[in-house]
């Protein structure tokens, strides 16, 4: 592993532990050459994915943007950071179970919005406002209605 602060290649593995996750492995590194010190994450990957964006772009998946947006999403609600990563580990999980490389980036979005919606109703509006391209407030009244349940019919008598 190369090392971020001097580009040494040889460093060394001090401790090695599984991470909180318990599907990554958190390897903590030292470099001889400038008595650097790092972190470094191992995880299992199934197989390369592509995303196949609606214009038929093709790009590699990214792990950490998909991570991003999630992050976004649920900015200021009350989610531990160690739930947003087993979140966007079993997203991943998911994805590559599926067992195709190409995945359609709807199909990411959707998983997402599954995902949040039993999560946090309000990420869930958030990541739909951007993935479904809300244009206008209507849009949200909109959406906001269809999750909420329906108001039961009074009898007038």
């Amino acid at each position: 592993m190369r090392c971020p602060f001097c580009g040494n290649i040889d460093t060394q593995v001090k401790d090695s532990r599984p991470a909180e996750d318990h599907v990554s492995i958190r390897r903590r590194r030292f470099c001889p050459n400038c008595s650097g010190r790092f972190t470094t994450y191992e995880r299992v990957q199934l197989r390369d994915l592509v995303v196949v964006k609606k214009n038929g772009k093709r790009e590699p998946f990214d792990r950490d943007k998909l991570e991003r947006s999630i992050r976004i999403a649920l900015q200021k609600r009350p989610i531990e950071a160690e739930r947003i990563e087993q979140m966007v580990s079993g997203i991943v999980r998911r994805l590559e179970s599926l067992g195709e490389t190409d995945i359609a980036s709807e199909r990411i979005g959707e998983i997402v919005m599954e995902t949040l919606a039993r999560i946090d109703t309000v990420a869930y509006v958030r990541f739909a406002s951007v993935y479904k391209n809300f244009q206008a407030a209507d849009d949200f009244e909109d959406f906001v209605a269809e999750l909420r349940p329906p108001t039961p019919l009074r009898d007038n008598a």
